[in-house]
């Protein structure tokens, strides 16, 4: 989410400055998305979706609720955020005061959104692989904050100049995170090389086409003569 798309900047970047905080954010997040997915992908299957009301009769084949998807989408969010503010709230009262105003921002995080939406688009068949979607994701963001947290920590002792304290660094460290992250997914992808080992062999195919046809030129020029 953070590396791919850049979703879930400004918590990333702001709830970033210690591991602890970050753990518990993230864990957060986790939480959040391994709920909301699921969810989201029932209400897309059996409520949003061209004809997904037709359990309710055939009569409601015909209906289109996709248009309500977005604000069915971040109520389902909002929820489980409330949720996740109460339990924090109750029995980690430290954790609650360090994240701050970032936790209850968890339901206007992109990433959050982000990971339903690309459940929507996606096409994901079953409510397993929405679960494993949304956990993943989440996963994915929680390793992403921890890294750069205990970089930020460590940082703290470097003589980096001071135009880039602060911000400036965190941002450039998390453009080099991001440049590899996609350097490596771009080397698994392999689309290019599959069509290579096809084309050698139509290539020799038509050089000894070519020297049958030049050969056969050759003889009925002979025989003219």
């Amino acid at each position: 989410m953070v590396f791919a798309v850049f979703l879930g900047m400004c918590s990333y970047l702001a709830v970033s400055k210690k591991v602890s905080t970050a753990v518990g954010l993230g864990a957060a997040v986790i939480f959040v998305l391994a709920i909301t997915v699921p969810l989201n992908w029932l209400l897309d299957q059996y409520l949003l979706q061209p004809g997904a009301l037709v359990w309710l009769g055939p009569e409601y084949a015909d209906y289109d609720l996709s248009f309500l998807s977005f604000i069915m989408f971040i109520a389902t969010i909002a929820t489980m955020v409330q949720l996740v503010e109460i339990i924090v709230e109750k029995f980690s009262p430290s954790l609650y005061n360090s994240l701050g105003i970032f936790l209850p921002l968890i339901a206007v995080n992109c990433a959050i959104l982000g990971g339903s939406l690309f459940m929507q688009a996606r096409e994901i068949e079953t409510l397993g692989l929405a679960l494993n979607y949304g956990i993943s994701s989440g996963i994915g963001w929680f390793l992403a904050i921890l890294a750069i947290a205990a970089i930020r920590e460590k940082i703290r002792y470097s003589s980096v100049p001071p135009a880039l304290r602060g911000l400036g660094i965190t941002f450039i460290i998390t453009g080099l995170m991001g440049i590899g992250f996609l350097s490596f997914g771009g080397m698994l992808t392999g689309g290019d090389e599959e069509g290579e080992p096809s084309t050698e062999p139509e290539a020799k195919i038509e050089k000894v086409e070519k020297k049958e046809v030049k050969e056969e030129l050759a003889k009925n020029t002979k025989t003219i003569q």
